[in-house]
């Protein structure tokens, strides 16, 4: 298990240089015209509707590490905190660099097409996240409740994160955030696979 959460790691931080060393590049690679992506696009969405997604997994992240001892769930939850917590840094950077706003009056998913979705119902505004209720509960629970509980919720997360960056993957012009997106996907799902893996060590399943 610790190698698998290893590799995750290693490749995790492989696409974080990759993408951390295009930031600055990266506005120029949007609408030939302009050199940049529109507030309304779906490269404008993404950033700004990830940044609030991925806020939200550092949080949970940061909550479970308090409430177990067991190693390796505080290393996995260390490792998605530090990942998300640096692309949630990269997302808000493109946004700076196109002088965009990080915050828009449509609601969430509105580049995907999903905008008139129910959303907002007890905090959780997009696909995967947990309600303000879950997140309270978390930090109630301690040692392999909170384990598993943790597990359960950061895999309804990643699910609902890996469908957000697949339509980035579709939608976006930004070739440097296409791949930043892909790299989402292919790491979380991964990871979907990891908590599975120690969700029945621990006698437990996902919730959906």
């Amino acid at each position: 298990m610790r190698r698998h959460i290893g590799w995750i790691a290693g490749a995790a931080a492989a696409v974080l240089v990759a993408a951390g060393a295009i930031t600055y590049a990266v506005a120029e690679d949007g609408d030939p015209g302009t050199g940049t992506p529109s507030a309304d696009s779906a490269d404008a969405g993404f950033a700004r509707d990830m940044a609030v997604h991925h806020q939200q997994a550092v949080e949970m992240s940061y909550i479970v590490r308090d409430r177990t001892t067991d190693e390796e769930v505080r290393r996995l939850a260390y490792d998605i905190a530090q990942t998300q917590a640096n692309q949630r840094g990269m997302l808000l950077g493109w946004l700076d660099l196109w002088e965009l706003p990080k915050v828009s009056a449509k609601p969430p998913m509105t580049w995907m097409g999903m905008g008139d979705m129910a959303s907002g119902k007890d905090g959780a505004l997009m696909p995967g996240m947990a309600t303000n209720a879950d997140l309270k509960k978390l930090g109630t629970l301690s040692g392999k409740q909170a384990e598993v509980f943790y597990l359960q919720l950061m895999t309804d997360h990643h699910k609902g994160g890996i469908h957000m960056a697949e339509g980035c993957v579709a939608k976006c012009t930004v070739g440097v955030e296409k791949k930043l997106a892909q790299g989402m996907v292919d790491a979380q799902q991964s990871e979907i696979q990891l908590m599975a893996d120690m969700l029945k060590e621990r006698g437990a399943k996902p919730r959906s």
